[in-house]
C-alpha cells in the first residue's frame, strides 16, 4: 500500500526511491522556477548549450506530455528529438541521429517562423545543415565535435 509517497510494510514505513538522474533532472526544472519562462522550457535551451542533450530532452519531457496533443505538442516534441539527435552524434550513432533530425524538422518546420521566443526558421535551417553534412559524407563521418556543437537562443523581451 503506498500512502503519500511512503511505502507502507508489515516492518515499517519505506522512502520511495527515487532515482539520482530523476532529483538531478527535478533540480535543474527547480533553479529556472520564477523566472520569466516556463522553468521546463527554459531548463531544455539552458542543457542543450552545455552539451547536456539528453538532459535537455528529459527536461523538455514532461512539458512535452502535458500538451502533447495540444498546439505546442508537436513544437516540443521536435525540440526533444533534436536534443535526441546530438545523442546520437555523441554516441557516434550516425544514421539513428539522421532519422531524429528528420523527425524533428518534419515536427518544427510546421511552426511560425519566430515561436515561443525561438527563431524556429533558424532552428530548421540548423537541422537541415547537419543532416546535410551527415549525408554528404555518406554517414561514414561524424561532423559532430564539442568545439562545434549548436546553441539555441531565445528572444527575451527587452525591458
Amino acid at each position: 500500500m503506498r500512502d503519500f509517497g511512503l511505502w507502507t510494510s508489515g516492518f515499517g514505513l519505506y522512502p520511495l526511491r527515487v532515482s539520482h538522474k530523476s532529483a538531478r533532472i527535478a533540480a535543474m526544472i527547480e533553479s529556472f522556477r520564477g523566472q520569466e519562462l516556463e522553468p521546463h522550457y527554459a531548463g531544455y535551451f539552458d542543457c542543450f548549450n552545455r552539451q547536456l542533450f539528453y538532459e535537455a530532452h528529459d527536461v523538455l519531457e514532461e512539458l512535452w506530455l502535458k500538451d502533447k496533443h495540444g498546439t505546442n505538442g508537436a513544437f516540443y516534441k521536435g525540440l526533444i528529438q533534436l536534443a535526441g539527435a546530438f545523442v546520437h552524434l555523441q554516441k557516434d550513432r550516425l544514421h539513428p541521429a539522421a532519422a531524429l533530425f528528420k523527425l524533428a524538422l518534419a515536427n518544427l518546420d510546421k511552426y511560425p517562423d519566430k515561436h515561443e521566443r525561438l527563431n524556429a526558421a533558424a532552428v530548421c535551417r540548423l537541422i537541415r545543415n547537419w543532416l546535410g553534412s551527415l549525408e554528404a559524407a555518406h554517414f561514414e563521418k561524424n561532423p559532430f565535435t564539442s568545439g562545434n556543437a549548436p546553441k539555441l537562443a531565445l528572444y527575451l523581451p527587452h525591458r
